[in-house]
Order: C-alpha cells, then sequence, then structure tokens
C-alpha cells in the first residue's frame, strides 16, 4: 500500500505560542516549512488566562517583537483591555499586559500561518520522530525494519504522523506544550485529553525515549470559567484599562489602537471558601496522590493557596473576560482540580459569586516534558542532532515563555540548515537569554516562570528599549528589515543627541528659574546647573522642563523616555554595565569541546558529573551550574590557562 511521503526543510510538532513562532521564523527565512497540530481550530490557543504579558513576561514579549516575533504584533490587534503594570515602581519592573479577545487571538494567529509563504498547516499527530539510519531501515509500507542502532551520533531526518505519512525534514522543533500524554483532572474525574479536552498526543513520548531523551511529568492548571450574567459585580471592584494605551509591537502606531476597553473585576476569597476547601482536601487529586506531576510554584492552586498560605485571610480573585462575543469569565487566582460539587461550593461563597453557573470546570493538567539541562543553548538536543525544543516541553510554564523558546528554536533550526551560527543570547542582553540560560544550565523541579528577580542586569533589560537591545540582532538573522534596523538607529541617535544637549543647556539662578523651581517643590539653585543635572531631580520630568528650555528639539515620545531613563538613572545604569563588563569576561573565556573533564584531578566528584553532563561552552556558563562551586570553578580556570600555555608551547 502506498503512503504520502514528502520533503521539507522543517517539520514544527505543535501550533501553540511556541510552534507559531518557530514555525512562522523558519518559513520567514525562506524555509519549507511544515507545521503539525492535532487540531487547527487549537492553532495558538490560549487554555489558560487569555492574557498576554504581566510583570516580566511583557519584556519577553517586548523582545519577541524586537527580533521579528509574532506575538506582540497579535495581541495588538486583538486585545480588549491593555495595562501598564508596577509604573509606581521604577523603569526595570514596568510591564504591559494585555486582556486578549481569546478566540480573536487565536484566529488572527492562524490567519498570520495560513497566509505566510513557505508554511503548510497539516492537522495531525506526530507519532514518531526519524533519524537517517531509520530512513535507510524504512520499509515499503513506511513501517521501520528492527535493527540495532550501531552510533551515537543520530542525525533528525524526518518524521512520522498517525496516518503513516512521512515528512522528511533537515531539522525537526518539538513544541508539544501541555499535550504529550497528557491527562485533565477534575476531583475523581479523569479524561486523558489535552487542554480543553482537546485530543491529547499519546505516541511520541515513546519515540523521544527510543532516542535517549529522558521525559519527565509535569502538571499545571486553570480555573472555572463562570456565565457572565450570574455574577453580581456590584460586589467587586471594577479594573480599568490605561487611558492612554501603549502597544507591544514596536511597529504598531500608538493611535491605531486607541480604543474603548473591557473591565475586568477584582474580589476575594474568605474564611467560608478556606473552611470548603480545607474539608475538601482528600478529594483533591493534588493531595490524594493522584497526580504526578510537579506544578508551579509561582502559580499553585487555590488548594495550595490555602494550605501553605494558611494565615492569609483572604486571596484575590480577578474575574476577567474571555472575549467580546462571550459570556464566559475566566475567574482568576483560582485554580483547582477539585470535584466539580466542591468547585461550586467554594466559588459560592466568594463576593459576587454567590448565584454562579460554572460554564468550564476548573482543571489540573499532566504532560509529558524534558529537563532541558538535555539542551544546548541553542536549543538543540544534545544527543539528536537536527532536533530543537520549544516551550512548555522544555519544563517552562505561561504563553510569553513559550513564544521566546519557539522563537529561538525556530531561528537556530533555520540557522542550523543555512550553515550559519546560532543565535545564543546571554543574560547581559535578554530576558530570553536568561530564560534559556536558567533552562539549560540550573536545576528545575518544577515549571519555570519568567520573573523580574530572576535578571541580574534588568534596570539595562527594561521592556522600553527591547528594540535599541535586540533590533540589530533581528536584521542579522534575518527577520528584520533594513527600514526597521534603520529606524532604530535613527532612534538610537536620536537619545544621545539630546542627552549631551541637555546636559550642554546651562541654567542660571536667575529670578524667573527660581519661581519654576518653587512652583514644582524643588529646591532652588545656589550655582548654576544644565538641564540633565534637574532632570535627575525626582520632582522634575522632561516636559515640565520645556519652560526652562524654549530651543529644544521636536522629539518622539518614546525618544524623550528614554532620554529620560538614561538620565535619571544614569548612575545605577553605569553600574550595572561595570557588571555586565566583569560578567562578559566570564562568557569569554571559552571551554574547547575536547575537554575531558576527568583529566582535572582538583575537581569535585559532583562537579566533574555535572560538567560532563552539562557541556558549557564557557566558564561563565559552568559557573551557573548546580553543584559548581566558586572553588571548582577556580580550579578550572587554572587548568584552561595551564592548557592554553601547553598549547602555546607546542606541548601535547
Amino acid at each position: 500500500m502506498s503512503r504520502i511521503r514528502e520533503k521539507v526543510d522543517v517539520c514544527v510538532i505543535g501550533a501553540g505560542h511556541a510552534g507559531c513562532e518557530a514555525a512562522l521564523a523558519c518559513a520567514r527565512l525562506g524555509l519549507e516549512t511544515v507545521i503539525f497540530t492535532v487540531s487547527v481550530d487549537s492553532i495558538a490557543l490560549m487554555p489558560c488566562n487569555p492574557n498576554v504579558g504581566g510583570s516580566s513576561k511583557g519584556h519577553l514579549v517586548r523582545e519577541i517583537d524586537a527580533l521579528g516575533g509574532e506575538m506582540g504584533k497579535n495581541i495588538d490587534k486583538t486585545f480588549i483591555q491593555s495595562k501598564m503594570l508596577n509604573i509606581s515602581k521604577g523603569p526595570a519592573v514596568h510591564s504591559l499586559r494585555a486582556q486578549a479577545d481569546k478566540s480573536e487571538y487565536s484566529r488572527e494567529m492562524r490567519k498570520v500561518l495560513e497566509n505566510q509563504d513557505h508554511l503548510t498547516i497539516k492537522q495531525g499527530e506526530v507519532v514518531e520522530l526519524l533519524t537517517v539510519e531509520d530512513l535507510e531501515h524504512l520499509q515499503d509500507d513506511n513501517s521501520i525494519a528492527e535493527y540495532e542502532r550501531v552510533s551515537d551520533n543520530i542525525q533528525i531526518a524526518g518524521v512520522k504522523i498517525f496516518t503513516g505519512a512521512i515528512y522528511e525534514c533537515a531539522a525537526v522543533v518539538i513544541c508539544t506544550g501541555t499535550y504529550l500524554n497528557s491527562r485533565c483532572l477534575c476531583g475523581e474525574s479523569i479524561t486523558y485529553t489535552g487542554p480543553n479536552g482537546l485530543q491529547a498526543a499519546t505516541h511520541l513520548s515513546h519515540s523521544l525515549e527510543k532516542l535517549g531523551i529522558e521525559l519527565r511529568r509535569f502538571k499545571t492548571g486553570t480555573p472555572a470559567r463562570m456565565d457572565k450574567r450570574s455574577i453580581d459585580f456590584s460586589k467587586m471592584v471594577e479594573q480599568f484599562g490605561d487611558e492612554r494605551i501603549v502597544p507591544f509591537s514596536f511597529s504598531t502606531d500608538p493611535e491605531s489602537i486607541q480604543k474603548e476597553q473591557i473591565s475586568c473585576w477584582l474580589t476575594y476569597t474568605n474564611e467560608d471558601t478556606h473552611t470548603i476547601i480545607r474539608a475538601n482536601l482528600d478529594r483533591s487529586p493534588i493531595y490524594a496522590g493522584i497526580i504526578e506531576g510537579t506544578g508551579p510554584r509561582y502559580c499553585p492552586s487555590i488548594e495550595d493557596k490555602v494550605v501553605k498560605f494558611a494565615d492569609k485571610e483572604r486571596h484575590q480573585v480577578f474575574i476577567e473576560p474571555e472575549g467580546i462575543h462571550t459570556n464566559e469569565m475566566y475567574v482568576g487566582g483560582m485554580s483547582s482540580s477539585l470535584p466539580e460539587d466542591v468547585q461550586l461550593a467554594m466559588y459560592r461563597t466568594v463576593p459576587g459569586l454567590e448565584h454562579c453557573k460554572i460554564v468550564r470546570n476548573a482543571y489540573a493538567i499532566e504532560y509529558d516534558c524534558i529537563d532541558a539541562n538535555q539542551l544546548f543553548p541553542s536549543l538543540e538536543f544534545k544527543k539528536v542532532k537536527g532536533l530543537f525544543s520549544g516551550g512548555q516541553f522544555n519544563g517552562s510554564s505561561g504563553y510569553e515563555e513559550a513564544a521566546a523558546q519557539g522563537l529561538i528554536a525556530g531561528i537556530n533550526a533555520a540557522m542550523s540548515i543555512l550553515g550559519k551560527e546560532p543565535l545564543i543570547l546571554d543574560r547581559s542582553e535578554s530576558y530570553i537569554g536568561v530564560l534559556i540560560d536558567d533552562l539549560v544550565f540550573k536545576e528545575s523541579r518544577e515549571p519555570y516562570r519568567m520573573m523580574t528577580s530572576r535578571a541580574e542586569y534588568r534596570l539595562l533589560l527594561r521592556q522600553d528599549n527591547a528594540d535599541l537591545r535586540l533590533r540589530e540582532k533581528g536584521y542579522q538573522v534575518g527577520l528584520i528589515s533594513k527600514e526597521e534596523l534603520d529606524y532604530v538607529n535613527y532612534k538610537k541617535e536620536a537619545i544621545q543627541k539630546e542627552i549631551e544637549r541637555l546636559k550642554s543647556v546651562s541654567i542660571g539662578a536667575s529670578k524667573t528659574n527660581q519661581e519654576f523651581l518653587e512652583s514644582h517643590n524643588s529646591s532652588t539653585l545656589k550655582t548654576g546647573s544644565n538641564l540633565a543635572e534637574l532632570l535627575c531631580r525626582p520632582e522634575l520630568d522632561y516636559e515640565m522642563l520645556a519652560q526652562l528650555d524654549p530651543e529644544r528639539p521636536v522629539l518622539s515620545e518614546e525618544v524623550i523616555n528614554q532620554v529620560s531613563i538614561e538620565i535619571k538613572y544614569e548612575g545605577y545604569i553605569e553600574r550595572q554595565l561595570r557588571q555586565v563588563e566583569q560578567y562578559k569576561k566570564n562568557e569569554s573565556k571559552k571551554i574547547p569541546d575536547s575537554i575531558d573533564y576527568d583529566d582535572i584531578p582538583s575537581l569535585r566528584l559532583e562537579a566533574r558529573q555535572k560538567l560532563k553532563s552539562y557541556r558549557p561552552v564557557n566558564v561563565g556558563q559552568a559557573s551557573r551550574i548546580a553543584g559548581v562551586s566558586p572553588a571548582d570553578i577556580s580550579v578550572l580556570l587554572v587548568y584552561l590557562e595551564h592548557r592554553r600555555h601547553a598549547k602555546s608551547n607546542g606541548d601535547d
């Protein structure tokens, strides 16, 4: 019986947020790409809260956009409320968050994929990864003859889907999200499906294990969805969007997205809620021992919150719309795997939800994923050449983390085919660099979530300057146009020019100037000053100083914003730049591929084992591996220096 057999450049498995970015990156770089999904209707699905961004996650979305990704553009087209978070704090932690219209977000992303040249969407479950050796043993009926693998040097060569069709390719990107061997739990009720009752992917895990890839079980969860008509919003606090909406994408015209927004609502749990939960913990799959997977510490279920934070009298609950054309409301902060009857009872103790009707029950979902320590920083598997991985399959959580990894995995799959160097971002230049570095070189026993506190140089890695940091890298890869790069270079020049001008414009202690300062509750001048020094004062801003600066040029809002931050935080920024300089020194100390850690006798056994397993490419990466101490790094540095001297002297 004949079977379909096609040849493409790249196969992407999964069409969630990671898969979409990976596939678009490969196709936009001119590679024939096919993206597989268990359901075309689930492209870019938001099975949990339909929002994009938030604390630190907004940084990731801006960086995805700066590199040429799609998430920022798509949320700008489909948001129903937008808000800049943490504005009372410093600019390092300002982060944009937008509530999406769930259906529209998915529909718009699908439209982008469907109209992308070199990209084909295929509904079908990938059941097997094929290597070069597998293809050599492929029979006429597309089954593989039994053979013993004779080489550890494994090269990916294609995929096989459930129907038997085979797609030969040079690279594969796995973006299976939470679908791999997944099961959903709601009390005693267990369904072997993916999120939202969609088909699970049940065959690929076995193929991965045959290739020597180790899997583990993680779990996540989602709250119930309520019928809007059954909610009493008068007992809740209304949450409005920002009056002036800031876009996620640097290519979106801010004026084009100023529109009327939909409100969200805030309420709280209480002691009645907690009493019901405590009385039914034995019926929770988490506490009954039914769930095997490890859940996210920073996004716990309501059961976990009540047990682990027993001293708290209440927990926040956000009621957020799932879209404009639906009555479904998302109950943020109350994810659960308790039985349906317990869910209804506990939700109805919350002010405003006394008569609520559940449209979709809350549930926990378990799935197969990997420890990302099995990956290079390029997100290519160490054991299988040409096999890349991105998203929740790498042990992370969140749409934004997934999209960021998918973009990098897709770019590097393309780079490997095109014979170019991989794009590897480091911790000093992006949140994406922090994310991937943490996943690949640090031990993570739970789904990884991005937070601003994970970034050592967060004042430099602000969400407002992502284009200044990363546009050029996107251009070098091939995903950013020359026009976009030229604009960023113009912007950099305009910022620097205005900073220098402000430092050069002197202000004397005239009566007019003193009156101006007094009117803004700012101390008067005893000697002359310049505009930059005045701008450093917390009570003054760039707009206020226009009165003292009649010859200032007309500048865009984004340039003014950068000028203000650079001047107000100049001392802190310079200090972080010095820290980055020291960091770069360790990153520049390369570790040869040929190094044999068994030849370094002074290394502790644990450090030797970890270094052999992780294979860091530089000393900086080695220093961030759990189990490798500063003393081990000192030993390694001495060994590398001795090796360098031996080589320069011509010794073996």
